[in-house]
């Protein structure tokens, strides 16, 4: 596409350069990252043994001076959670056929939103939500649960939707994270949480913590300091037809928001020392807590431990009279704490070495938590071999992983575990400042996805992942956690679930 042409294209957000680099991106696509093997216990995941030492060291971190942000991605409505029943409103049959319909009525009054559903059918049919079942008047149930009239759960985001039941009390995935927050993340009476959201939902998140603050306020001794953002502008990337040219739409290019690795822009606005990222819907009730508080604890341990004695190596690093005996001891740091390799370091010149070990310390850091392969969809932790022959930790979506390489699948279907999402940030460096976390992006990690408009089909580009591609070159520690501490909300009935009753 000629100049010309891709300035009629240009917005006000993403300039002719960007607009060009992604079109590109259609036509090229994206390499497959060359897989070692998968990461394991004892080969790139760490099996904590040694609890209090870590839980020590967290206790220590938080009584000083430091910022600790929880950062909890909470973008876009929860349609695709109803997916099943917005299928059952549109089909040609009235009564519950399908295994899924069936079970979401069976229990329907074991879920956190039964009362204000029932509330919501009195409301606008003059009966109770039981006297509607008893009139299999299902569809009904079911347009008042989902549509603009109704609890319209169906076009809200997950974070606002009534996900556990109390004695007292029902709670939205927010209160919950504000319970986490102040469980985790205290420090005096601090407690700092930033939800990303989308423009429309803002007003919605705001106005429902401005309700329960005071709440969790007094029942934690807590100052809380909640803030919000949105994904940028900016980070909208264009969509391209089945020729890979700009997908037009009544006349104007259709651009769409570039998936959550969009929102390592949104991190990187953020001034912390260390930065907790989990998802708004892997949440639990009290009564599961515990394990996930101490397994929070722990993996913050494990972090501020490993970036302390890595600062350390850095002022060693600044000295050039350092010796051979401290090198080998900043190597051996780096190939078994940080699980990164390089067997071309012994043909490194002294002044090679220091630089190449700079650059692998003094970058930034982080703790995932990976759980045992049961089944569940989503991607997970191996071994990487880098553009500089290096061996690290990273997180692999299935799209990175070639599907017609024999070995490839082979590792694939053999690993032992998968990321939930349970992260433990360091992102300032040994002198105290902030890192620019948008330098540590693998642009080559993205992925095309086909999706449609106006019942056209587009190509959708989606960006290198917040916890996979984004955070390509930062320093990245596996370790292994209970499955009790991942429990994500897919479908609605994955609210049915023991660990969400």
């Amino acid at each position: 596409m000629n100049t010309s042409n891709l300035n009629l294209l240009a917005t006000p957000f993403i300039s002719t350069q960007k607009i060009e680099e992604q079109l590109n991106a259609f036509k090229t696509g994206f390499p497959f990252l060359k897989i070692s093997k998968a990461a394991e216990i004892g080969d790139g995941i760490l099996k904590i043994n040694e609890k209090n030492i870590f839980l020590s060291a967290w206790e220590t971190y938080l009584s000083k001076n430091n910022t600790v942000i929880k950062f909890v991605p909470a973008s876009g409505a929860a349609s695709r959670m109803f997916k099943d029943l917005f299928e059952f409103l549109d089909a040609d049959y009235n009564e519950p056929e399908k295994e899924f319909e069936k079970y979401f009525f069976t229990l329907i009054r074991s879920f956190a939103f039964y009362n204000d559903l029932n509330a919501v059918c009195m409301n606008l049919n003059g009966k109770s939500l039981e006297k509607l079942l008893e009139e299999k008047k299902f569809k009904t149930i079911i347009t008042n649960l989902l549509n603009q009239g109704g609890l319209n759960y169906g076009h809200l985001p997950k974070g606002l939707l009534k996900f556990h039941r109390y004695p007292t009390e029902n709670r939205t995935p927010v209160e919950e994270h504000l319970v986490e927050g102040a469980l985790y993340t205290k420090r005096g009476k601090q407690v700092t949480i930033h939800f990303t959201v989308s423009t429309e939902h803002k007003d919605l998140f705001a106005n429902h913590i401005d309700n329960v603050l005071e709440k969790y306020s007094k029942a934690f001794d807590a100052q809380y300091n909640i803030s919000f953002s949105e994904q940028k502008k900016s980070t909208d990337t264009i969509a391209a037809d089945s020729n890979n040219e700009p997908f037009i739409d009544n006349g104007k290019p259709v651009f769409r928001p570039g998936g959550h690795g969009a929102l390592i822009e949104n991190l990187n606005d953020l001034d912390a020392d260390i930065v907790f990222i989990k998802n708004i819907d892997n949440v639990v009730p009290d009564r599961l807590k515990e394990t996930t508080i101490t397994y929070k604890k722990l993996i913050a341990g494990i972090l501020v431990s490993l970036q302390e004695q890595s600062f350390k190596y850095l002022e060693e690093l600044d000295n050039e009279n350092i010796n051979d005996v401290s090198l080998k001891e900043i190597i051996d740091f780096c190939e078994k704490k940080l699980f990164n390799k390089n067997q071309r370091t012994n043909t490194f010149s002294k002044q090679e070495l220091i630089s190449y070990l700079k650059g692998k310390l003094n970058r930034p850091i982080r703790v995932c938590g990976m759980v045992k392969n049961e089944g569940e969809p989503g991607g997970g932790p191996y071994l990487i071999v880098n553009k500089d022959g290096s061996i690290s930790p990273q997180i692999l979506e299935s799209s990175q992983i070639d599907m017609n390489h024999e070995r490839s699948v082979t590792i694939m279907k053999t690993a032992t575990h998968f990321n939930p999402v349970d992260l433990v940030c360091g992102i300032k460096d040994y002198k105290g400042n902030k890192f620019d976390l948008t330098l540590y992006v693998d642009k080559n990690t993205g992925f095309i996805s086909s999706k449609s408009k106006n019942g056209k089909e587009l190509k959708a580009l989606e960006l290198p992942g917040l916890w996979n591609g984004a955070m390509s070159d930062w320093n990245t520690i596996f370790v292994e956690v209970p499955v009790l501490t991942f429990n994500p909300v897919k479908t609605v009935n994955d609210l049915l679930r023991e660990e969400h009753q």
